[in-house]
């Protein structure tokens, strides 16, 4: 290792601190790549994150890096920074499996638009990292790669389904990842794995072919200013998606470093958006953290808001996909998650007047009750999980009693703090906000009204300085 520093100290550097260190020439991308394939050989036998690695490919484009920044051009903010991609997200030449044994050789010919735009900004892949099966599971267990823990604590789950992105972010191999939400799946391994994860509004950031206006991908950091940079360069219109929104040149790092404080700002807070049980720590952490935002400036209010269960409305709404990718596994002759096959069980007794409505009203009622909320606030609070992160529980799914109180699906319970958000099509950012007496991290969700990512990001960025929450490493 060069002047650049130990492994120890680049595993937690951030994207920003790498890149600045770049252009005054106190860092080079070779001992950046090298200490993140380090940190692999080091961490990933625990915690299991990574289904991929591109070491070769990778430390050759580290010395491309090298060599551009010597001649002094002008590169982008993330030019030479590691990165780790969801297995979901296809990478043209590389390994891509979505979870699957039936794909675990799988090479896609193209780029998802994201990754097109990430290389296109300069990023070294280090790898892919662990997904259930077509992101069907609410943690990350495959049949392919095995399950996934958070950092925190060895014995219980990162999370999904962007669980490997998650883990391997905060357990310090990259510092920034990237994944993929449809009803939590950015944000609740985020928030288990003790990172900053960001579901940007519906179209934000594009995805190729899409026929499904609830899912997005997004990043996953351990700060908000590297989250920001990585929606400022996969933000804006690409033709091939029919949701996807123009960019309006808001410049989200920009907003992200501003210092300052909450002055003013209105913030709902709800502990359960209606819908119980919570975890008594994550409780105690939630209002610790209203405290904090109280603290900087903000006025903080408890609110009520009226959503259908999201349970209920998951299993009517998701559940028909459920069918599909049953029958699709079946097909491959691949193993089902019993928790996959009692949803899709469940869906198929529903009635086709039940889906269409929750499809239409149901959704439209969604985005009408935050509206409410949202017209007389300017941004709604809630943990991001009922619970924090839980023993690995095989083929259950989740944890099956919260709070003294056993919870229907526990393989979905907990997601239901995020689910409304994205069928509401909101900004939705978890950041770190404390933890539990057992050391495990929790996560704050904050919400903002459509098309409001910016202020979602600055508000995230403004409490994240405020604490110092996200100084905090794992033992691994």
């Amino acid at each position: 290792m060069s002047k650049g520093g130990t492994v120890s100290e680049l595993s937690w550097m951030t994207a920003d601190q790498i890149g600045r260190a770049y252009r005054d020439g106190s860092l080079s991308p070779v001992d950046v790549v090298e200490g993140s394939l380090s940190r692999i050989e080091q961490v990933d036998s625990k915690i299991n994150s990574m289904v991929t690695v591109t070491a070769d490919e990778a430390r050759l484009q580290a010395r491309e890096a090298e060599r551009a920044f010597r001649s002094g051009d002008d590169l982008p903010p993330l030019f030479g920074i590691p990165i780790v991609v969801k297995d979901l997200t296809d990478t043209a030449g590389v390994r891509t499996t979505y979870g699957s044994v039936a794909f675990s050789d799988h090479v896609p010919d193209t780029d998802a638009v994201t990754w097109s735009r990430l290389k296109a900004a300069g990023v070294i892949l280090i790898g892919k990292t662990t997904t259930p099966e077509f992101g069907m599971l609410g943690v990350t267990d495959s049949k392919l790669t095995g399950t996934t823990s958070t950092p925190w604590d060895l014995s219980r789950t990162s999370g999904g389904s962007s669980g490997g992105s998650a883990a391997a972010t905060a357990a310090g191999i990259t510092p920034i990842s990237w994944g993929s939400d449809g009803g939590g799946s950015i944000r609740v391994p985020a928030s288990f794995c003790g990172t900053v994860g960001f579901k940007p509004t519906t179209g934000r950031i594009p995805t190729a072919n899409s026929g499904e206006p609830d899912a997005t991908e997004g990043p996953i950091t351990r700060t908000v200013v590297d989250n920001a940079l990585l929606l400022d360069v996969t933000v804006g219109r690409d033709a091939r998606d029919r949701f996807s929104l123009p960019s309006t040149g808001e410049r989200y790092a920009d907003a992200a470093r501003e210092r300052g404080d909450l002055a003013g700002v209105r913030i709902g807070a709800s502990v359960d958006l209606g819908y119980g049980p919570v975890d008594r720590e994550v409780r105690r952490v939630f209002d610790a953290a209203l405290d904090d935002l109280r603290s900087a400036g903000a006025v903080v209010e408890p609110v009520e808001i009226d959503l259908p269960d999201p349970i209920d409305y998951f299993l009517h709404y998701w559940g028909p996909e459920f069918i599909g990718g049953v029958a699709q596994l079946e097909a491959l002759g691949a193993d089902v998650w019993p928790v996959t096959r009692e949803i899709a069980e469940r869906a198929a007794r529903l009635g086709v007047a039940e889906v269409s409505a929750a499809g239409r009203g149901t959704k439209t009622a969604i985005y009408n009750a935050f509206a409410v909320v949202l017209n007389d606030f300017d941004l709604l609070v809630t943990p991001t999980t009922p619970t924090p992160a839980f023993p690995h529980a095989g083929d259950v799914g989740g944890v099956a009693i919260v709070d003294g109180v056993a919870v229907d699906m526990p393989g979905l319970f907990f997601h239901h703090l995020t689910e409304s958000p994205s069928h509401a099509g909101l900004p939705a950012i978890s950041v770190p906000c404390g933890f539990t007496v057992d050391g495990l991290p929790v996560g704050l969700q904050i919400i903002g009204a459509a098309l409001e990512d910016l202020s979602v990001v600055r508000a995230a960025a403004r409490y994240e300085q405020a604490t110092s929450w996200t100084s905090r490493r794992p033992v691994v």
